[in-house]
């Protein structure tokens, strides 16, 4: 089939390379009228869509390079490679903020690679004031930096992305790829910028990743199954999330997920699964969280199937089923009382919950609690605060 790349190199040069099965032709898009001044738009330049490997497609260049939302679209023969050195630049005009959901966006690809050690800055600061999120269930969502729907066997590494708009990274029914050695920052206070969010999708391995960002480090939202996290430090941020869940309809079960060898610093929650008090019936299960450090974390250990960040607030019962769930060598400061939460739904109480060797402290001078309703489990080995099962 042979080998496709697709290269954006920003500090000195950017190319784009189309390898067929007698050697590789690099595009310079900089002899196509690219510039890189950091103002100019040069999502035109290049090839902008992918037709088996006739044309490929983007538009970007050289450090410092403004680059407007792009779609690269596949199906494509043989394996791409993206490859960013340098700083890539999301535009800050207000009609951009929402003319667009992601700002880079692959589609339908198999076999693709992105990397190149450079950098994506979403420019966020300029879209946060305009951030409604959940707050207003009919806002525009503003520019998730990289998307990828669709994309299989493929995989993402040494990058790095600031101060997105909303989103850093965003997968949707991708399956059989892996993320590694990826900085994602952005302000503690910026609005719903997660890290990696994830949705209907399988396979996928993140390991050796450095969050700190507004939002979720990671997410993992309706219909994933086999997610394995591993190496991953985060903070700032509100932690690895399983949720939320049951907001919508016809939503799909999270099972298989395994997190392990992780780190938090100064986060508002741990690992947490979080569901909304509703009548919308889904699954979270097969779930286990495996040596775990917490630094001054405020929820280090957290259920909450009354998930409501703005009131008003259902007082119907969630209806998701949390079960099978592990917590095994988890240990570190707490920065709040209750360092292990399971506050689970009345209609659908948590099952099957294990607990063995949890060894959690207050950061400060004072005691820690562990709070239970409706769950029932076991708990073995060392148990600091002392086990509610």
């Amino acid at each position: 089939m042979g080998f496709v790349r697709v290269g954006f190199m920003l500090s000195l040069m950017m190319v784009c390379a189309v390898g067929a099965e007698h050697g590789i032709k690099l595009f310079n898009v900089k002899d196509y009228g690219a510039v890189s001044d950091g103002k100019a738009d040069n999502s035109k330049h290049g090839m902008r869509h992918v037709n088996g490997m006739e044309e490929l497609g983007f538009g970007s260049q050289v450090a410092h390079t403004l680059l407007n939302s792009v779609t690269f679209q596949g199906p494509c023969k043989g394996w791409m490679a993206f490859v960013i050195k340098g700083i890539l630049k999301a535009p800050t005009d207000i009609q951009s903020l929402f003319s667009n959901d992601i700002w880079i966006n692959f589609q339908y690809v198999d076999r693709l690679a992105v990397s190149g050690g450079g950098t994506l800055d979403g420019q966020g600061a300029v879209a946060w004031p305009h951030n409604e999120g959940i707050k207003n269930p009919n806002s525009r969502p503003l520019l998730c930096t990289m998307g990828f729907g669709f994309v299989t066997n493929s995989r993402v590494h040494h990058l790095r992305s600031i101060d997105s708009k909303n989103t850093h990274f965003g997968l949707f029914r991708c399956d059989h790829m892996n993320f590694t050695k990826i900085r994602i920052s952005a302000p503690a206070n910026s609005p719903n910028t997660d890290g990696i969010k994830i949705g209907q999708s399988s396979r996928i391995k993140i390991s050796r990743v450095v969050i700190g960002t507004g939002d979720d480090c990671i997410s993992l939202v309706s219909g994933n199954k086999k997610i394995d996290i591993s190496q991953v430090v985060c903070g700032p941020g509100h932690g690895i999330s399983i949720g939320s869940l049951g907001r919508y309809k016809n939503e799909r079960d999270v099972e298989e997920i395994s997190v392990k060898n992780c780190t938090f610093y100064g986060t508002s929650n741990g690992v947490r699964i979080k569901t909304w008090a509703s009548p919308i019936p889904v699954e979270a299960s097969n779930i286990i969280y495996e040596d775990i450090v917490m630094n001054n974390v405020s929820n280090p250990i957290i259920i909450d199937q009354q998930y409501c960040p703005y009131p008003p607030c259902s007082q119907t019962p969630s209806n998701v089923q949390v079960s099978g769930v592990t917590y095994k060598n988890i240990r570190g400061s707490s920065s709040s009382n209750v360092a292990v939460s399971l506050r689970c739904s009345q209609s659908k109480p948590c099952k099957d919950i294990t607990m063995e060797d949890i060894d959690l402290w207050h950061q400060g001078a004072g005691s820690v609690s562990e709070f239970c309703s409706h769950v029932s489990g076991v708990s073995y080995g060392k148990q600091n605060p002392p086990s509610c099962l």
